[in-house]
């Protein structure tokens, strides 16, 4: 009797062995599965929520601090030029984009990285005259302490960088 029960239980733990190894083994492969799907989809061009790096913000953060009435005019210049900023900003990020596709590239092409680096940065380029002419644009309009407040906010900002 005490053979039979024996071999009773160790046929019920071959199956619950049989079942458990054939589990892990659908869960490992769903898991690598999910990871090899995630390493080859491309990586959108959006900003990540809750992060402001964009120009909007950094102009936002300087209008600011700037005397109400020249924030005022900072923000119409930067609204007369939004649409060609998110145009000029996508490019840049795109072009970014395009240098580190082409360093990734198999085979290797090295004429088309030098492409790729020379586009990014003509659009590093196009981005900054869009918004040094914004910049310059605003401040002929600008009172003396508003300019004066414009001059000084980098380091004013670096400081307050320094001192959190």
């Amino acid at each position: 009797m005490a053979l039979s029960q024996n071999a009773r239980i160790s046929g019920h733990l071959r199956y619950l062995l049989l079942g458990s190894l054939t589990l892990n083994l659908l869960f490992a492969g769903a898991a690598g599965a999910m990871a090899v799907q995630h390493a080859r989809a491309p990586a959108p061009l959006q900003p990540v929520v809750g992060i402001k790096h964009g120009v909007e913000h950094r102009f936002n953060r300087i209008a600011a601090s700037l005397p109400p009435a020249d924030a005022k005019i900072m923000r119409a210049e930067f609204r007369a030029e939004a649409v060609q900023l998110a145009e000029a900003e996508a490019q840049l990020r795109l072009s970014e984009e395009a240098v580190r596709d082409s360093l990734r590239a198999e085979p290797f092409d090295p004429a088309a990285v030098r492409s790729a680096m020379g586009q990014s940065s003509a659009a590093h380029e196009s981005f900054y005259a869009l918004i040094h002419n914004l910049v310059a644009a605003a401040t002929a309009k600008m009172s003396p302490a508003g300019r004066e407040t414009l001059a000084d906010w980098r380091q004013r900002r670096d400081r307050a960088v320094i001192t959190q």
